[in-house]
Parts: structure tokens; sequence; C-alpha cells
């Protein structure tokens, strides 16, 4: 009995298990359904990034080229003021001065100092000064300055023989005959050295010489501020460019050890290793390997510049050490500055920091000026000390007798610094303090033996993002990785191309430097390398690109070693061809050759480069397309010589290719890119694009001249009844030039002879008679549109010109991008518009100038004068009194209105040419100046900031996106399941009562429920309001941006199981795709993406619209509407990929898409089915006899049909030419208007005639009507502009010509 239970639990259990692992299913196949509009393109502005780098480049590089060695010795003599212990300390520069003879012994040491100075800086310029006199320093100081002009002198002084400095700021010298001890003063010297200068002071009580000497910098100054000097004189001494080192403080005295050097300090500077080895050995006596000895270091075999050698190799270590250590604790401006900007000063001061360690050990403080932190027990110290320890313990046998059997072992110093630095990059962690390691990083270059793997773990560095780029130039690996270049192993390839991808992305100012040193070369070779993978090939095209980027030595170095071949064979490369980012960054680097660069625009004319480029033009990728249209803009972007056929020939040709892609472009990225590069070719031709914008206008107000004197003949016959009628179509077409009306004449007499008389005696007659000139630049959306409806057909024909027709076109064009419902493209082309638009204004003040002066005496036409058409065109007669050396836009223009041609018989031939030296100079470079240009270059180098090797972490990211994302829809997808239960016991006679009722501001056009949330979207004709329908509240406002004498026709959400987008389609045939539009987490809306999907818009008496259906599963749009095609646009590529003709002679007033099947209502009553896997199939099946107003794909193959005389069908689409499923007969007096299908409820809803909504059941069941408004004194529904049903929820909004709202639903609140 017990085992009931446990049953019905294991059942239970069981049914749970099954439902996860169905819900689980279904997550995992949304997972995998499409998202619209996620590329980088749609999520960030378009735009370079604004990068702080750390100022790495020094400002000036400096070279110490004098150095001065004043040694004050005395020999044999001790100064009176110290006294010195017995034993003491002897040794100047290793040698013992009681050995030799005091002046031999005084000579050695100078020569000694100086062949360790020579060993940092072999090519300055030395003098000695032996136990000089005052005068002595003085002319040794200032005949150094003097030739050392503004480079660095370095003056060491040792004064070991001499005083302490005084307080007052002296040292001491002697007299000529060496009885006595000469003050020499600060103040003085620093006259003397002038700056830059460098000062070493070895000496007890060297602190007071560095603090007076600041003191009478210090001095000096505020005496030049005072006295008002002109300028400081070529021996004045600035302290900001001095640098001093000192052996101690001001109260120490130097070490007396007996085993050390006397100049303990200078042996530190200019013998480092040497004095280091000794000194580890006196603090490790009792430690060191057996065999060890002083006098076995003195022979440690090599040399100190062959790192492949112990000595040698110690020295590196040595370096790397210091450098680490300096890095790592000086600030980075200071690090710049005493380690990278003279190699002197680098190595004293690393030497510095070893003196440091050294002496104080014997308690005594170097300083330094400017100071230096302390570093004597930095961690650094001691892996300095287990190299010297590891280098030590070989000696014995590398210096036995059988040494030939003993391989010396190279330290693992840099092998373990590489690892430890390769840890730290493992943890991926960004905001870090910077790994210590970089500085020996950058010494590892130099050996052959890890620099694979060094420039490995650096390009991994790199990698990280700009501001480590920044801070590995700061420690100066730049002169490195240029010298690299010059290597020819193909394994470094990649990941020096990769380096330098990532320098340049950050820094392109290192352009100049590679082209200096050759560089472009091995990025050329690594571009034609076809073992190159695709991505190493993009960063070398990148590379290249940013080093011809306005660097005209880059472009004639790159030319020379033919880059524009090399370009475009990479075109017909496999590799590349399936590469989008190659594709681009290919096209840009051709771009930006032979951008002002007519040599390298040439060679490419010679190659088809332009034809080549064309091909890209269909690219699938969005940014190559935009990369294609830059290089073909900067292929045009050269004024042609005079009478130069074949260049014109060429730019026309590029013009007449790039003019079609904006009719089939919906990426906002090549639709500014070719406003970017038409804009170009009207510089090249800007008289030419002027005389035709002229002949626009001229046309756009003969449109309006027509229409206001046709009201005017009407106005005035009224009375008698006889009425002129003109002919004239609506107002998208053009005025009939070939077949003007048969009264014309005597209207434009009518309408204008009042003006001519006017203009004849007014004293601004030229300003009234171009005044509606002076308008011509406002280019607001209403007369954007008229300037694009006139047809050039209409114009009159161009004569002069073979290219005309292309630039019509091109100006076509530009005026519609200039309307473009994105603002960042009309901005653009309303530039190249407005400069065109303000030559015209200038060129008809010009004209009209002409025309008044010669009003008065009009003259007959003369024998030789041109023949005079009545269109107002005139071909110019090969009278020698016409030609002059100015040369004529390439359409001429009639020097007066055409209106005025009728009765008037024109004036005088001669000056009938309008010449371009006849528009003002000022306004000849009104195009040129008004240049636009686009960040799409500078926005795709920014991908070069991001990491491009980071897989695992990348892996993690996408994991993490995806975890969000499985919890998002397992959360919907619950909901789902509850709004299902609840719809089993709903109860249809209540889906009449009324939830939500409110005033919109303005009448409602169309309406749209989010599917996640309680927000309605309400649609007037220029804005979207959200209101939360379950409380009652208008939330916000959005502009939808198109023109006021449009209209919000249709939206739609897409990518509605994530953040849905909006998309609003407007009855001007433009699309809008707008991001969190309903203000998510207080984020404004955003403009993701917007076009002109539909430019053949066809005039009718009664307008469908736009109307749009969306496909998640392949992310098309299908849009219709005012045309006799249906359009399907990928927002994948965002372009126009298919065309369908629906053979209708009426609109498409309905669209619905399921599976590969596309139904079109038509406002014939007929419904077209396309097959989208085929294109020419489809087929019309006469439905319906009026205006279809739903067609809506249900379950079963079956699809809803209903016109607006109540006819609701249902058919199998498998036998559409049969009769329907089933009909239902909607009986309403004046029929039906709107009729919505709620797609997972059996539920229709039909919005009448009569300011009714009827709800019926697919089966005709009759659920309930609605003719009031719910309240005590409920009136009658107004007029029913729009209706929709919620997504889930068994809710039907409707919005009426009063503009209400109501929501209906026969759920309760509480479980909606």
């Amino acid at each position: 009995m017990t085992m009931g239970p446990k049953d019905n639990g294991s059942k239970e259990q069981f049914e749970d298990d099954e439902e996860v692992l169905e819900i689980n299913s279904v997550i995992d196949k949304m997972l995998h359904v499409p998202i619209a509009y996620q590329e980088k393109r749609h999520l960030e502005k378009i735009s370079g990034a604004k990068i702080v780098a750390e100022s790495w480049r020094l400002k000036e590089r400096m070279k110490t080229v004098s150095v001065a060695l004043v040694l004050c010795l005395n020999v044999g003599v001790d100064p009176p003021d110290v006294v010195k212990t017995s034993p003491c300390a002897r040794r100047e520069c290793w040698i013992d001065p009681l050995m030799n003879s005091p002046q031999k012994a005084l000579e050695s040491i100078g020569n000694s100092i100086q062949k360790q100075y020579e060993r940092w800086q072999p090519r300055a310029r030395y003098k000695q000064s032996l136990d000089p006199t005052v005068e002595d320093v003085k002319r040794l100081c200032t005949s150094l300055r003097r030739n050392a002009k503004e480079e660095r002198v370095l003056l060491h002084y040792n004064g070991h023989g001499v005083p302490r400095p005084t307080a007052n700021g002296e040292i001491w010298v002697f007299n000529k005959n060496y009885t006595q001890y000469i003050p020499l003063s600060i103040y003085d010297l620093q006259s003397w050295m002038g700056s830059p200068s460098i000062f070493v002071y070895d000496c007890s009580c060297a602190g007071l010489i560095v603090s007076s000497f600041q003191s009478f910098a210090e001095q000096r100054e505020q005496d030049f501020q005072i006295n008002s000097l002109h300028s400081p004189s070529s021996n004045s001494c600035d302290a900001k460019n001095c640098i001093q080192l000192a052996a101690c403080s001001a109260s120490q005295l130097l070490p007396m050890n007996p085993e050390l050097p006397a100049d303990l300090f200078t042996t530190c500077l200019t013998t480092p290793i040497k004095i280091a080895l000794q000194w580890f050995c006196h603090q490790r006596q009792g430690s060191l390997a057996p065999g060890v000895t002083l006098d076995l270091i003195e022979k440690i075999p090599g040399r100190l510049n062959d790192r492949r050698t112990p000595l040698g190799e110690l020295n590196w270590i040595f370096t790397a050490i210091t450098d680490t250590i300096a890095w790592n604790i000086l600030p980075r401006d200071l690090f710049q500055k005493l380690f990278r900007q003279d190699l002197l000063v680098a190595s004293l001061f690393r030497n510095f920091l070893l003196a440091e360690r050294i002496m104080r050990s014997y308690r005594c403080t170097p300083v330094s000026s400017p100071p230096v932190p302390a570093t004597f027990r930095h961690p650094m110290w001691a892996a300095w000390d287990h190299a010297v320890d590891v280098c030590l313990s070989q000696l014995p046998q590398l210096l036995s007798d059988d040494s030939s059997n003993y391989a010396f072992q190279n330290s693992q110093f840099f092998a373990q610094h590489l690892t430890a630095f390769e840890v730290w990059l493992s943890f991926g962690i960004e905001q870090r303090d910077p790994p210590e390691q970089l500085p020996i990083v950058l010494q590892v270059l130099l050996s052959q033996v890890h620099r694979l793997r060094a420039l490995d773990l650096l390009g991994r560095f790199l990698d990280l993002g700009p501001w480590a780029v920044s801070l590995a130039l700061s420690v100066g690996i730049f002169p490195y990785v240029l010298k690299l270049l010059q290597s020819q192993a193909k394994e470094l390839r990649p990941l020096l191309v990769f380096i330098w991808a990532k320098i340049l992305a950050v820094d392109s100012t290192c352009q100049s430097d590679l082209v200096k040193d050759g560089g472009h070369q091995y990025f050329l070779r690594a571009l034609q390398d076809p073992q190159m993978s695709a991505s190493r090939r993009t960063m070398a095209a990148f590379v290249l690109a940013e080093i011809v980027n306005g660097n005209s030595a880059g472009q004639e170095a790159c030319l020379q070693r033919n880059v524009v071949s090399i370009c475009l064979d990479q075109l017909d490369d496999e590799i590349v061809m399936t590469t989008p980012k190659l594709k681009q960054w290919v096209s840009i680097c051709l771009g930006r050759v032979w951008t002002n660069y007519d040599e390298a625009r040439w060679r490419g004319v010679r190659d088809q480069a332009h034809e080549r480029l064309y091909e890209l033009l269909d690219d699938p990728q969005a940014e190559v397309r935009a990369a294609a249209v830059y290089a073909l803009g900067t292929f045009v972007d050269n004024q042609p010589e005079a009478g130069s056929d074949h260049a014109a020939h060429v730019n026309q040709a590029v013009g007449a290719t790039l003019a079609p892609l904006q009719r089939r472009e919906a990426s906002v990225l090549v639709r500014c890119e070719l406003a970017s590069a038409l804009q170009r070719l009207v510089s090249c031709y800007d008289s030419s694009f002027a005389a035709i914008a002229f002949r626009f206008v001229e046309e756009e107000k003969n449109l309006d001249v027509i229409q206001e004197v046709g009201s005017k003949t009407k106005a005035r016959t009224a009375g008698n009844g006889s009425v002129h009628q003109v002919t004239r179509s609506n107002s998208r077409s053009s005025f009939d030039h070939a077949n003007p009306p048969a009264n014309y004449l005597s209207m434009m007499k009518q309408s204008l002879a009042g003006d001519v008389s006017g203009l004849s005696s007014s004293s601004d007659s030229t300003t009234q008679a171009a005044s509606g000139y002076d308008q011509d630049t406002n280019l607001s959306a209403e007369r954007l549109n008229r300037l694009r409806k006139i047809s050039f057909s209409g114009l009159p024909s161009i004569v002069g010109s073979s290219y005309s027709s292309v630039n019509a076109n091109i100006w076509k064009v530009l005026l519609s991008l200039a309307a473009d419902p994105h603002p960042n493209v009309s901005a653009l082309a309303k530039c190249v518009v407005a400069g065109v638009m303000e030559r015209v204004a200038l060129m008809a003040k010009e004209q009209n100038c002409r025309y008044l002066s010669e009003s008065g005496s009009p003259r007959p036409r003369r024998r030789g004068d041109s023949e005079n058409y009545g269109d107002g065109l005139s071909v110019e007669s090969s009278s020698p009194s016409q030609s002059n050396n100015s040369p004529l836009i390439p359409i001429q223009l009639t020097p007066y209105s055409r209106t005025r041609k009728s009765f008037w018989k024109g004036p005088d031939r001669s000056k009938e040419v309008f010449r371009a030296s006849d528009v003002p100079s000022t306004s000849i470079a009104l195009v040129q100046d008004r240049l636009v240009s686009t960040q799409f270059c500078s926005w795709s180098t920014t991908a070069f900031f991001e990491p491009l090797c980071k897989e695992t972490c990348n892996e993690e990211k996408e994991e993490l996106i995806r975890q969000k994302r499985h919890s998002h829809l397992e959360k919907l997808l619950l909901n789902r399941i509850e709004i299902d239960v609840a719809h089993q016991k709903l109860d249809m006679s209540r889906l009449g009562d009324q939830q939500f009722f409110n005033k919109n501001p303005q009448q409602p056009v169309s309406l749209l429920f989010h599917p996640h949330n309680n927000n309605l979207l309400v649609a007037d004709r220029t804005g979207i309001n959200v209101w939360e329908w379950e409380c009652g509240q208008r939330k916000q406002c959005l502009r939808n941006n198109n023109p006021t004498n449009s209209s919000i026709s249709s939206m739609h959400f897409i990518n509605e199981h994530q953040d849905p987008l909006l998309l609003v389609g407007s009855d001007d045939g433009c699309v809008r795709i707008w991001k969190n539009p309903c203000r998510k987490e207080n984020q404004n809306p955003e403009l993701v993406a917007a076009w002109q999907a539909i430019s053949d818009i066809i005039p009718s008496s009664r307008s469908s619209g736009l109307v749009t259906t969306w496909d998640q599963s392949n992310l098309h749009i299908y849009i219709g509407g005012d045309s006799r095609h249906i359009q399907l646009w990928d927002t994948t590529t965002e372009r126009k990929e298919q065309e369908f003709l629906t053979g209708a002679d009426s609109c498409v007033t309905t669209l619905d898409f399921s599976g590969n099947l596309l139904a079109a209502g038509c406002g014939d009553g007929s419904v077209r089915m396309f097959d989208t896997r085929d294109r020419p199939r489809h087929k019309a099946h006469p439905a319906h006899n009026q205006w279809i107003v739903n067609t809506t794909f249900l379950e079963k193959e079956l699809l809803l049909t209903a016109s607006e005389l109540g006819d609701v069908k249902m058919w199998d689409i498998r036998k559409m030419s049969g009769d329907p499923y089933r009909t239902i007969k909607v009986v309403r007096t004046g029929g039906i208007r709107h009729v919505g299908v709620h797609p997972n409820l059996h539920i229709i809803a039909c919005g009448s005639a009569d300011h009714s909504v009827s709800f019926l059941g697919l089966d005709g069941e009759d659920l309930g009507t609605v003719k009031y408004y719910e309240g005590f004194l409920g009136q009658r529904l107004g007029r029913i502009t729009c209706m929709a049903f919620h997504p889930l929820l068994a809710n039907l909004a409707v919005g009426t010509a009063d503009c209400f709202l109501t929501v209906y639903s026969g759920e309760s609140k509480s479980q909606s």
C-alpha cells in the first residue's frame, strides 16, 4: 500500500524532468536564432579613438660632445683639512700614485680616466686639466662650451688633493706655483660651462657643491628677471638643463678603506662591473665558491661589449637590471630624460645606481640633481647578486689548465624573467601595475636565443590595449623593433607585423621613422608572403596604410616598391577574398596611396585599379564596400589637367559607377563614404555642377511660376466663365518643356510684365532680380524633395559637355543623400550641396546684372550669333570675338530668366556665354573649401586597439554572454508558459472589457505592444509615444525625424527574443531602426540604422504608406507600399538583395512572411504569393474585389486575407487557385477598415467603418462587439485609425481619429 504515493512522486518527477528538458531544448534553439544589428558599426559611434598616449618620443635627443677632466690631486701632498687614516685608500683610476713620480702618476691617472670615459662615449672631445689654476679651468670650460654649441658638456672634478668645498659655494684649485689653494666659485663655473651640462663631483662634502649650484642658479634667474635682460647669453646656465652627480652628502667624507679605490665614486661610474665584482667578493668573503679570489676576478674572460662572453653577459645583465630598477622607481618623464635622452648620461645614471648601493655600505650617500629615489634596497639587486655568484662559481674551472673541456654555462637570468613576464600576462587582468620585467624584455630582443619568445610575449603585452603600447614605447622599445625590420628571419615576420600594427594604431607618427629606415619594404614583403596568415597580412596592409597616410615621403617610397600593383594582386588571392578585413585594409591602403598624389593615381589607371575596386562595391561586408568607395573617392580627388580627356573619362566612369549605390545601400558607413567621394567629383568639376544646379533651380522656379500663374488665371477668368486650364502633372512630375501649354506666352506676359518694369526702373534691381536665388542655400527637407523630383530628362538638352548627364545624375544622388533619413549622411551631403548652391547664387546675381544692363537696348539678331531655342539654350558660334582666355563652364547658361524668352528678343550674344572668370574669385573655391570627410578610416583603426589574440579571454566573455542570454530566454519562456496556461481558462465573452483608456497628443496611425513589458508604442505622423498601459501613464515621446509632410505607416519589433529594436517605416519610403525605444535603464533611444528603402514611389489617390514585414530567421526585411516592387533588404549585409515585381497596377497594402513564402495584399484585392527561394516565381490570386487590409499566415499552412468589403477568407496555400478554405462575412455599414489576428489565440478583431470593433473566432463565431467607450457618459467610438494585438496576451489596442487610445482584454490586470 505504501508504493502508491512513491509511484505518483516518481511519475511527477519524470514529468518535471521532461518539461525541463523540453524547455532547455527550446532555449537552445532560440539561442541559435540570429540577432540583427549586433556588429561593431551598430554598437558604437563611428569616430576615431581619442588615445592619450604617454609622451615617449623625446622632444630632442642630446649628445655629450665634450668632456672636461679636472683632476686636483697634488700627488704626495694631503689636503690640510682632511686627516687620513693609515693605511688609507690611495688608488686613483685603479693606479697607485705612489708607484711613480708625482707628475708621471698624475698623467697616468689622467689618461686612465679618459680611457674609462671613452668606453661610454668614444666620439666625444676630451680635455684634461691636471692640477689646474682658475685660468686653466676657465679657458678649458669656455673653449668646450664654444665648440659644443647647444650640445651637452661634461665636467668631471676630482678634488682629492685639495680642501673640501666651502659653504660659500667654492671649490679649490691651485696657483701657478702650486704653493697655495685658490678658491673657484661655482657661480663662475656655471657661467663658463653654460647649459646643457653635466657635473660629476668626486670629493668629500660634495653635496655642498650641489646645494650651492642650485642657490646660484636661482639667484641668476632672479637677477635676470629683475634686470629684464633681453636673452641669456650663450654661456648662461639653466639649472633645468644641468645634471649633477656628487659622491657624498654635504657633511660626509669619502671612504678611506685601503681595500677600496680612493676614487670609489668614479670607479662606480666608469668601471661598474669591475668594482661591483670586487665589492661582491668583499661582502661575501665567507660564502664565495671555492677557488674564487680577487685576482681571479681580474681574469674573467671576454669583452664588455660581447654578450656571448662571461664578462659581456654580466654587463648585459647589469644594464637590464639597472634599467628595470630605474623604470620601476622613477617618474616616466624623468626616466626618459636620464635614461633615454643621452647615451653617456644614461650610462652614468645606471652606474650611479650601483654607486649608491656600494657607497651606502660605507656610510656615504651619493647625491644627484635631479634627485633620484633610493634604490639600493630594490629586490632586483638580489637577481644581480645571483647572476654574479653563478658566473664567479664557474671561474675556477673556466680558468684552469684543462678549461678546454669545460663549456661556460650562460645565465638563466633572461629566461627566468621572461617566464615571470609570461606569468604576469597569464592572469589577463589589465588594471594592474605594469610588469617590472618590461625593460628586461627590451634587452632580450638583442639576443637571438631568446628573441622569438621575447617578441611573442611583447606582442601579447601590446595586445592588452593602448596603455600597454604606451608603456612599451616609454621604456624604449621603439629603436629595437625598428632595427629588427632589417632581419631576414621569416619566423619573426608574423610577430613583428603584429607588434608594428599595435604601435601604429596608437601612434601613427612612427610612419616617418619607418620610411626613413626603409621599414615599408618589410611590410610589402609580408603582404605578398603566401605563408603569412590572413590576419597578419591584414595587419601588414594596415601598417602600409598608416605609412602612406598623409605622408608624401611614405607615398613616394611605397610607390617605388609597386605598392599599387601589390595591393591589386591581393584582390585576386583566394585568402584575401574570404577575409573581409584584409579586403578592407587593402582598399584603404590604395585610397591613401593616391590621395593628392597624381603619379600613384596614374599608376592605378594603368593597372585598372578602379575597375578592380568596382567588384568590391558588391561585397557582402559593409566595411569592405565603404573602403572601396573611399578608395574610389580619393582616386578622383585630383584636378584633371586642361585637355586631359582620359582623366575626365576615368573620373566620370567612377562617378557613374558610384551614383547607383545610393539606391541599394542600407549601410550608413557606405552612404557617408559615398557623400564624401561624390564631393570630390564636385570639387573637380565645380563649374559644371554649379551649372547643373542652376538649371535645377530654374526648373524649380518655373514649376512655382506655372502653379502661381495657373491659380491667378483661374481667379481672373472665374467671373466671365472663361477658364484657361494649365496643363500640369501632379507635384511629383516636372514641367514639359517640349510641349508647353497653348496659353503659356500670355500667362508669362501677364504674370511677369509688372516684374520686368519694376526691375528696369529700380536702383536695386540686381538685388531684386537675384533675391530668389539668395534663398538657394535653404536646404529644408521640403525643398530637397522638390529638387529631387525634378526629372533631368525634362530639362533642356545640354550642349558643350559630353559628361553632363553623368554629372546630373550625381547631382540628383547628392540631393537624395542630403535628404537621407540618417543625420550623419544628410549632414555630409548638405555641406556639398550648400557649397554648390552658394555658387549658384553668385552665378545668378552675375547673370541678372548682365540682363539688367541690356534690358533697355535690345538689338536684332546678327549674322554669326548663336541660334536661340525655345528652351533657352544656345549653341555657341565660332565667332572670334567670343574667344578669350577664360575657361568656359561646360554647360553654357543663358544670362536671363527662361520665363522671359517668350516675349524678349534676348541680350547681346557676345555676353551670353557665362565664363568661369565671371564669377568672383572668392567664390571659385567655395566647393573646394567645404571638403567633407568621414571618420571611417580612423574608426577602422580602433579595431587594432582591441585584443586580437586573446582567444581564451574571448571564449570566456562569449560564455558569460551566452549564460546571460540563456537566463533571459528562460525567464521569457517560463512567462509564456504561464500565459498559455492562463489562456486555457480565458473567457472569450470578456474580450471587449476596457482596461486602458487615455488620450494621445495626436491622432495615432500605428500601434505596437512591447513583447516583454507593459509598454504600448503609439505612432502619430512624426513621433512615437510610449504608454504604460497598465498604469495609464505616458513615459516618453520618440521623435522619428521624418519630414513633416510624411507620416509613419508601420512599426515592428526585431530581435524580439533579445533586447528588441524598433523598425519604423514612413510613407516617404524611409526605414529607421531604433535601439532602446522605451528608454530601458534610463538610456536614450539611439538611431541604429536608417535608409531610403523605396525610391520609386508612385503617386496615387490613396496611399498605403510603407508596408513592412520582418523575417527573424534570415534577418530580412520585406518592404512594399506605393510601388510596383517589393524590396528584400538584408540587415546582415545592409543592402538590397532582391526586388520582386508585383505585376499589379495598385499599391501593396499588406505583407506577411512564413517559411519561404511571402504574401502581399494589394489595393485591387489581389494577393501575390512569392517564393523567395526563386526570384522569378510569383502567382497572383484574385482573392478579393476591394482593398486588402490584412494578410496573415496561420498554422497548418493557412493564409488569412481580409478586404474592406468585410469578407475574411482563409486559404490553403497549396490550393490558392481554388475556393477559400473558409469565408467569414463581417456585415458592417461601410465595410471594415482594419483587421487584426492574434498570433497565438484564435481571435480576429475587425475595425469597422461604422466606428465599432468586432471580435470573431477563426471559425466565424461572434465573440462580441464594442461600439462605445466605457464610463458614465460613454460616447461612441471614434473613427478607427489603427489596431494591434499583444503578441502574447489577449489584449487589443485600438486608436481612433479623436486621438483616444483603448486597450481591450479578456484578462484581468493581475493575469496580464
